[in-house]
């Protein structure tokens, strides 16, 4: 059926970095740090939506710092990865420095409004409601857990 379909089958193994390395390198630097190791049940999946929509996701993009590699290529060819100072900014810094950003705005969104939401908090404000929210959901969810 797959191939009348044209469809490849891949497989790829949790907590196995080199299957899929983004999404595993973002599972360790960002929701494992957030919302910890443990099991969460299923029932609680539309808090813990509610969390990453409303609050988490807009952190991420517009507040938290991440670092974009330079390539150096050596003498002998060989590239190498570089963090530079100037390196270090929001994901959404890093979209506006682009040169062509306006292709990879979604219609109807325009960088106008993305700036709005940059400038409506400030990076420690909203580091403390995302904390908050963070405190409030897992007191929500975790009593569950103590029975």
């Amino acid at each position: 059926m797959l191939n009348k379909l044209l469809i490849k089958l891949t497989k790829s193994r949790s907590r196995q970095t080199n299957d899929n390395a983004q999404v595993e390198s973002k599972n360790g630097s960002v929701i494992r740090k957030w919302m910890g190791y443990g099991f969460i049940d299923q029932k609680n999946a539309p808090e813990i939506n509610d969390f990453y929509f409303d609050i988490f996701n807009e952190y991420l993009n517009f507040h938290r710092p991440c670092a974009f590699a330079t390539e150096i290529t050596d003498k002998k060819g060989k590239i190498k990865k570089v963090y530079k100072e100037k390196d270090y900014m929001t994901p959404y810094e890093k979209l506006k420095s682009l040169s062509n950003y306006q292709l990879y705005l979604k219609a109807r969104i325009t960088i106008e409004t993305l700036d709005k939401i940059a400038k409506r908090k400030t990076d420690n404000e909203i580091a403390k409601e995302v904390q908050d929210s963070r405190y409030k959901l897992f007191n929500k969810i975790l009593p569950a857990y103590s029975s």
